[in-house]
């Protein structure tokens, strides 16, 4: 009996191990896709961890880039604080405004110095400070004030005016009002430039650009991009197909003080208020007058002796050059007067005391020109410049041409890319 018991009690408990193993089993069974998704997401935590490491790693570097390119930043930014406290007084301003009322003529390069004071010490709203940098545009030669015309464009839009700012001028990297990245002036270059010229002797850096050598025409995009990459570039080879039009151009100038200038690249005339150009009535300006030889403008593939470019400007800030061909033949008297007053070697403007010039005196009796949209001939070469060519020439003296001092001064002829040239 009691084996039988034992037997028994072994047998219920076979079975309830069985029971036991048999339902352990089937939980585990059942816990396995449990047991893989928690993997699968532990993997994917795992992975997005390492990203986020990354992510904070790289963001760590950006951080201590800008670090680096913030401290010359912050030291040029307490420079600024430190000029505008020194200038806060305005006694340097006043002290500048009163030495420079006896002059009515200032230059650009004046005019801008005097903005930028202006607005240091009285701020971007003071009116004064705006109508220095307007002035300083008017009166910029276009050809070589490149700074100068950058820094009156930047210090109005800093002021908040409407002011389209020439690629030339901005950051390289920064984008021009049309979104276009600005390739911009490298300095590395300059420096490149500037060393050369040490190495030639010069007391200063030479100029970004000039007529021929590593910085000749065919070089000018590298520093001013518009000069390669423009599709209404000047001058032009004048030759039909014309178009016939009914432009109305006339020319009143005034004798005025005679203002001349070497520059380095021509010998220019600054021109006092007063003398006009009209085209279809509206009035135009005259800025300055200068020359290149030979004549940049060719006809039928010719060149001339040489050319004069009177240029102008209109309220909206519009440029148009009346160009006078000069071909060789008798002296010409307003040359004459000209070249016995020019300054022969580079440097600032000078006032030729006791000599009035009226420019009428270079223009031909008959108006009969070419007309195109075009450029201007010298960095940054800028488009937007109405041409008109007058048909008939001018005589100069063959000893006159070989007295300008520039044997070579003309940028070669560019392409037509299609543009209409109008006669009247």
């Amino acid at each position: 009996m009691k084996r039988t018991l034992i037997e028994v009690f072994l047998a219920i408990a076979l079975i309830g191990a069985s029971v036991f193993g048999w339902t352990n089993w089937k939980q585990n069974g059942a816990a396995g896709p449990q047991i893989t998704e928690l993997k699968a997401a532990a993997e994917e935590a795992a992975k997005t961890a390492k990203t986020s490491e990354d992510a904070v790693k790289a963001a760590q570097e950006e951080m201590a880039a800008l670090r680096e390119e913030m401290a010359p930043l912050e030291s040029k930014v307490q420079q600024l604080e430190a000029v505008k406290a020194a200038l806060a007084n305005g006694a340097t301003l006043a002290d500048l405004e009163a030495a420079y009322k006896k002059d009515k003529n200032l230059s650009a390069e004046r005019q801008v110095g005097l903005g930028a004071l202006r607005m240091l010490t009285k701020g971007a709203n003071d009116p004064a400070t705006l109508e220095s940098f307007r002035k300083a545009l008017q009166i910029s030669d276009f050809g070589n004030r490149k700074n100068t015309i950058c820094a009156a464009q930047i210090g109005l839009a800093a002021a908040g005016e409407k002011v389209t700012i020439m690629s030339e001028c901005l950051p390289k990297g920064a984008k021009d009002d049309k979104g276009e990245k600005s390739e911009g002036k490298d300095a590395k270059a300059d420096d490149k430039h500037a060393k050369a010229d040490d190495k030639k002797g010069g007391k200063h850096a030479a100029p970004h650009w000039g007529y021929e050598g590593e910085m000749g025409p065919e070089k000018w995009g590298k520093e001013f991009p518009t000069c390669a990459k423009g599709k209404s570039q000047s001058p032009l080879d004048i030759r039909g197909p014309f178009v016939k039009g009914r432009i109305v151009v006339t020319a009143d100038y005034k004798e005025g003080a005679l203002r001349m200038l070497n520059n380095g690249h021509t010998i220019q005339v600054n021109v006092n208020p007063g003398s006009k150009l009209r085209v279809d009535g509206i009035a135009y300006d005259l800025l300055q007058f200068h020359f290149h030889r030979p004549s940049e403008e060719k006809i039928d593939g010719k060149p001339l002796a040489m050319v004069v470019h009177f240029v102008h400007k209109n309220a909206e800030g519009k440029l148009a050059v009346l160009g006078v061909l000069l071909k060789e033949g008798n002296e010409n008297p307003g040359i004459k007067t000209l070249w016995t007053n020019m300054p022969k070697a580079e440097g600032p403007e000078v006032e030729v005391g006791g000599v009035k010039f009226n420019p009428g005196n270079l223009l031909p009796k008959e108006f009969d020109f070419y007309s195109y949209e075009g450029s201007l001939t010298t960095p940054p070469c800028t488009e937007g410049v109405r041409f008109f060519i007058l048909k008939t020439p001018v005589n100069v003296a063959k000893e006159q041409v070989a007295e300008f001092p520039f044997k070579l001064n003309a940028r070669p002829v560019q392409a037509q890319n299609g543009r209409e040239i109008v006669t009247n």
